[in-house]
C-alpha cells in the first residue's frame, strides 16, 4: 500500500518517531489571528466595523480562514500522533480534544443563555435579549431543549461552529486510515462526502420545532478542513509562485465581487445601473454555488484564491512576516506580528471568550449608542480582551507551577 509523505513546505512536520516539529509555520497563527480579530467583530450585534470584514466583499469569510487553518493545526497535532503513534492512539488523540471542543460549545451556551437571561431580569432594557438570540424555545421548554443541546440536536443560532467543527474532528481518523491506501482515496473520500452533502441529504436537525438545519454542515465544510490538512501534511503540493496563478487568483476575487457581496453589488448599482442589471439576472444561478450552510463550490474557490494570495504576500516559509531592521516601524510590526501570532495559537480559547464577549460589549453599545467613537472604544476593548485570553491561555498551558526554581 502507499504511504503519503508528510514533508511539506507548509510547515517542518515529521512523520517518524523522532519529536514532533518544535517551528510552527507563522503564516498558520497569524492568519488565524487575524480571522480571531474579524469573528469577533462579525459576532458583536449592528458593528458597524461589520460592513467591512472580507465577508462583504466575496463569498469566503473569516469562517473558511478559521476552518482551513483548524485542518493545517490538527496535521501538526493530531496528523503527526497518527504517524508517530499508530491509528488507535492518534484517535484517542482526537477523542480527546473532541471532548475539549464539545465541552466549550456546553460551556459557551449556558454562560451566554445565563447573561441574556440575567439582562431580561434586570428589567433595564426594552428589547428581550433572549428573543435577540431566539433562545425563547429553550426557556419556555427547558427540558427537551438541555437534552437536544447535549445530543446535538438543538443547537441554536449563534452557536453552530463548534458543533461542525466537532465532526469534521471525528471524521479523521476515517482519513488517516484512508491515508495508508493513498492520497487517492482521501480526496476521492472527502469529495464524495462533498458532493452528497451538496443535495441536502446529510443535513443535520438543528431544532425540534421546525425543519431548520445545522447551520454549518459538516459534511459540506469537511472538504475545507481537510484541504488545510493535506497541505500541512504535504500530500499535496505547495502551489508555484506564478504570475499567471496571481492574476487568475486575483481577478477572480475582483469579477466575482458583485456575485458574492450585496455590498459591492449597490456600488456596482450606483456607477454601472446597466451592467447591475444583468449582475441581478445572473445572480440567482450563483445561489447554490454559493451557499454557506453547505459550503458551495463558489466559497471553496474563492477562499483558495484568496489564500494563494495570503501565501504569497507571506512570502516562503512566512519570512515576510518576520520583522527585521530595528526602526519604530519594524518594532511596531514585531509587536503586531507578536500579539496576532498568539491569538491565533490559542484560537479555540479566544474564539469561546470572543463569542460571549460580543453578546455582551453589544449590550455596551446599545447603552452608549453607535457613534463613531463608542464603536471604536467597544472594538478596542474587545480586541484587548481576546489579546488577554490568548495570553491567559498559553499561561496556564506553560504550567508555570510545575517549573523548577
Amino acid at each position: 500500500m502507499a504511504t503519503l509523505s508528510p514533508a511539506s513546505d507548509f510547515a517542518p512536520v515529521t512523520a517518524s518517531a523522532a519529536a514532533p516539529a518544535s517551528t510552527r509555520d507563522p503564516r498558520l497563527d497569524f492568519y488565524r489571528g487575524i480571522a480571531m480579530f474579524i469573528i469577533l467583530i462579525a459576532h458583536i450585534p449592528n458593528d458597524p466595523w461589520a460592513k467591512w470584514i472580507p465577508a462583504r466583499f466575496g463569498f469566503s469569510d473569516a469562517t473558511e480562514i478559521f476552518v482551513f487553518c483548524s485542518g493545517m493545526a490538527s496535521a501538526i497535532a493530531f496528523g503527526g500522533a497518527f504517524m508517530r503513534k499508530g491509528w488507535w492512539l492518534g484517535t484517542a488523540r482526537v477523542s480527546f480534544r473532541i471532548w475539549q471542543v464539545y465541552w466549550a460549545h456546553i460551556g459557551l451556551f449556558f454562560f451566554v443563555a445565563m447573561s441574556m437571561a440575567a439582562l431580561d431580569q434586570t428589567g433595564l432594557f426594552e428589547k428581550t435579549y433572549i428573543s435577540s438570540l431566539n433562545l425563547q424555545h429553550f426557556f419556555n421548554d427547558p427540558a427537551p431543549q438541555i437534552i437536544g443541546m447535549f445530543t446535538l440536536t438543538y443547537v441554536p443560532n449563534y452557536f453552530d461552529i463548534l458543533p461542525m467543527y466537532l465532526v469534521v474532528l471525528a471524521m479523521m481518523p476515517l482519513f488517516m486510515g484512508l491515508s495508508r491506501i493513498g492520497f487517492w482515496a482521501v480526496a476521492t473520500t472527502s469529495v464524495a462526502i462533498w458532493l452528497v452533502a451538496q443535495t441536502g441529504v446529510l443535513a443535520l436537525p438543528a431544532e425540534p420545532w421546525s425543519d431548520r438545519q445545522w447551520f454549518f454542515n459538516p459534511f459540506g465544510w469537511q472538504l475545507l478542513f481537510f484541504t488545510g490538512f493535506a497541505f500541512m501534511r504535504g500530500w499535496i503540493p505547495a502551489p508555484p509562485v506564478s504570475k499567471t496563478l496571481i492574476w487568475v487568483a486575483a481577478l477572480f476575487l475582483i469579477l466575482s465581487m458583485p456575485f458574492g457581496s450585496w455590498k459591492v453589488f449597490t456600488w456596482v448599482n450606483a456607477a454601472a445601473p446597466d451592467l447591475a442589471v444583468e449582475i441581478r439576472k445572473a445572480w440567482p444561478l450563483t445561489e447554490e454555488f454559493r451557499d454557506k450552510t453547505d459550503f458551495g463550490l463558489f466559497r471553496y474557490l474563492h477562499f483558495l484564491s484568496l489564500a494563494y494570495l495570503g501565501w504569497v504576500a507571506a512570502g516562503e516559509h512566512g519570512h515576510r512576516l518576520i520583522a527585521t531592521g530595528h526602526g519604530a516601524a519594524a518594532k511596531v510590526w514585531q509587536f503586531l506580528l507578536t500579539v496576532i501570532t498568539k491569538v491565533g495559537q490559542q484560537s479555540l480559547a479566544v474564539f469561546v471568550f470572543s463569542m460571549a464577549a460580543a453578546r455582551l460589549i453589544g449590550v455596551g453599545l446599545d447603552l452608549s449608542g453607535r457613534d463613531v467613537a463608542s464603536v471604536f472604544i467597544a472594538n478596542m476593548i474587545g480586541f484587548a480582551m481576546i489579546i488577554g485570553v490568548a495570553y491567559l491561555a498559553a499561561w496556564f498551558k506553560s504550567q508555570p507551577w510545575k517549573t523548577k526554581k
